[in-house]
């Protein structure tokens, strides 16, 4: 039986941390029409976050990660 692949989309995003758990670098709403948002958000916009507990299982079987 062949090997799983790597989803290559999803492995340029986010990373697997040593725990285990999915993290992302960056957030929607990042893109463009930045100067409408007040300079707060905007900071909470640049940092990563941790993928929702719902949507791990699935993002680490696309990374072959089990």
């Amino acid at each position: 039986m062949p090997k799983q692949k790597t989803h290559k989309g999803l492995a340029k995003r986010v990373r697997v941390t040593a725990k285990g758990k999915v993290k992302r670098s960056r957030k929607a709403f990042t893109g463009h029409l930045l100067s409408g948002r007040n300079a707060k958000r905007r900071r909470r916009l640049r940092a990563g976050s941790l993928l929702p507990k719902a949507e791990t299982r699935a993002a680490r079987a696309a990374l072959g990660v089990g």
